[in-house]
């Protein structure tokens, strides 16, 4: 019988996994058996306490590297960096992203809408340009970006920046999937709703949470680890014949 989640051997870079859902992912990687590397931008703690979870019995499978993902120069030394110190990247997870503030149509500045756009979807694609190279000499890979719920339905006010950047995650993924399918690189997306994370902490009021809590039909915001399971799963060989999908982790709050 397969055992389709023996991440062995393999190296896996998450991108933005000090916390929430990056963290969850790194984490739950190490635990199948996965090298990873762990991006960070200002949380250096918590990246470096997911680098002592993963290689807590003494075995160096994992790193933190501090990495201003809207920096083309930085995503480059990043994937070099991880090469050296693990090897070729087999499965990247776009993960960085943020709303940065909540800003209204007439309060948005040029600089926070390019900000925006580079931090949650240019980065996505130059991190993805960074690996493939290595991906098509071996044969393959895979490539999982973190797209959003936001990027369905325009998000809530004042997040027009943010849900368009996803929006575009969610286009690119197709893209991407349709040019380097037959080489052997899947590329696929996952949608986080409303999940309990340090984003929502920071960009929603207590009050819109409960509100939200109510619009969802399974009554509860999702877990980070619930969301990283379903990463896992598009990397792994169970999802071998899954191309250019996104799935939606959402609790029924959007149904296709």
């Amino acid at each position: 019988m397969n055992n389709y989640f023996d991440f062995i051997g393999k190296v896996v870079l998450v991108t933005g996994a000090s916390s929430g859902i990056g963290r969850a992912t790194a984490e739950l990687f190490g635990s199948f058996g996965a090298s990873v590397a762990i991006t960070y931008h200002q949380n250096k703690a918590g990246a470096e306490n997911a680098v002592s979870n993963i290689n807590e019995n003494g075995e160096r499978r994992a790193i933190a590297l501090e990495v201003d993902v809207r920096d083309n120069a930085q995503i480059t030394k990043m994937v070099r960096d991880v090469e050296e110190s693990l090897g070729p990247v087999d499965i990247l997870v776009n993960n960085a992203g943020s709303l940065i503030e909540r800003l209204r149509t007439l309060e948005m500045t040029e600089e926070r809408w390019d900000e925006v756009m580079n931090l949650n979807t240019r980065s996505a694609f130059f991190a993805a340009q960074a690996v493939i190279p290595k991906m098509l000499e071996r044969g393959g890979g895979s490539i999982i970006n973190v797209t959003s719920i936001a990027g369905r339905n325009g998000g809530a006010p004042g997040s027009i920046h943010y849900s368009s950047a996803k929006a575009a995650v969610l286009t690119m993924t197709k893209g991407l999937a349709k040019e380097f399918a037959a080489q052997g690189i899947r590329v696929n997306a996952v949608s986080p709703g409303v999940i309990d994370t340090p984003y929502h902490e920071t960009f929603t009021t207590s009050e819109v949470m409960e509100n939200l809590r109510k619009a969802i039909p399974m009554g509860r915001e999702g877990r980070s680890s619930e969301v990283a399971g379903v990463i896992v799963f598009l990397a792994s060989d169970a999802a071998s014949y899954l191309c250019g999908e996104t799935i939606e982790i959402n609790g029924g709050l959007l149904m296709d």
